[in-house]
């Protein structure tokens, strides 16, 4: 276990097969002595790949993160539709699907590419007055979910060994893979559910620097080994705007005033930093004024 006050920072961890993503951050938290920890995207169980939890303040840096698009290597299976749309739900329909040749796939793939109209699946973690959808659909209770708008930046084709597709996914957040496979089966006529499903790019954090949960749960028992593994604040928002404030500006920020920012009209959120290169604030742009910046977030420099 981890030992000290608090600990602030990203793991980018490579979620293995079989356990809910709130398991990885129990463990992490356990591991770790931190109780606040909080991931930036769910997967479901049956999924791997990257899941990037966050310790201490990182964890009011979640929101910048789950904004990035989502990579995703996806195997879609035609002929068998389940309740969940996923290999872990009950086979709700069989069709023969061995006619269905590579041509057919190749002509609908557009379709599902751009921005387009698509509807959650009812075992979801989408909440309805305060209850997650899959409650409900578990408890019996007739679920309608309304189509809502997602993008898909590109959907590329990777291998067809029938009745398996395995596709590449960029998407936008908020994104079903899910839905998508069951919108290919619909739109083949056979049906289709996701037989597997692997995240390999979160944000622009990669599964190629992720470290497995079991190999940072060694590392915890190895002196600080697992240092290495925790990614500072400073590169959860390396991709928002940068100024240094003086001494004087930085205690304006620090009792939450306003200050001027002349030369940042094409920003909306910019990271403050200290004289001495430490991350002090997130800044929002007063909308009356382009010059006019407030605090959004003020970290405690000494805990991070």
């Amino acid at each position: 276990m981890f030992s000290g006050g608090m600990i602030s920072g990203l793991f980018n961890i490579d979620k293995p097969k079989g356990i809910t993503s709130h398991d990885v951050v129990a463990r992490v938290r356990r591991l770790s002595g931190q109780r606040k920890a909080g991931h930036t995207g769910t997967l479901d169980p049956m999924a791997t790949g990257v899941l990037l939890v966050c310790l201490g303040q990182a964890t009011r840096l979640i929101e910048y993160i789950q904004a990035g698009s989502k990579e995703y290597r996806a195997i879609i299976r035609f002929g068998t539709t389940t309740d969940t749309l996923d290999a872990e739900g009950q086979i709700v329909a069989k069709k023969d699907s061995s006619g269905l040749t590579e041509a057919q796939l190749r002509q609908v793939l557009p379709q599902f590419q751009g921005e387009i109209e698509q509807t959650p699946p009812i075992f979801s973690a989408l909440k309805r007055d305060g209850q997650p959808l899959y409650k409900l659909a578990r408890a019996g209770q007739a679920v309608e979910v309304a189509p809502r708008p997602v993008t898909i930046e590109t959907l590329k084709w990777v291998a067809w060994d029938p009745p398996d597709l395995t596709v590449e996914v960029v998407c936008s957040p908020g994104t079903y893979i899910r839905s998508l496979a069951r919108d290919l089966g619909e739109a083949v006529a056979t049906g289709a559910h996701l037989a597997a499903l692997t995240r390999t790019r979160n944000s622009g954090w990669s599964i190629a620097e992720a470290v497995s949960l079991d190999q940072l749960e060694r590392e915890s028992k190895i002196n600080v080994g697992w240092k290495k593994y925790l990614h500072p604040l400073d590169n959860l928002v390396s991709h928002l705007s940068k100024i240094t404030v003086t001494e004087e500006t930085a205690v304006d920020i620090r009792h939450g005033r306003s200050i001027i920012v002349s030369d940042q009209q094409n920003s909306f959120v910019l990271r403050a930093y200290t004289l001495d290169g430490r991350l002090l604030a997130i800044l929002t742009r007063v909308q009356s004024d382009d010059t006019l910046w407030q605090p959004k977030k003020v970290f405690h420099i000494g805990e991070t």
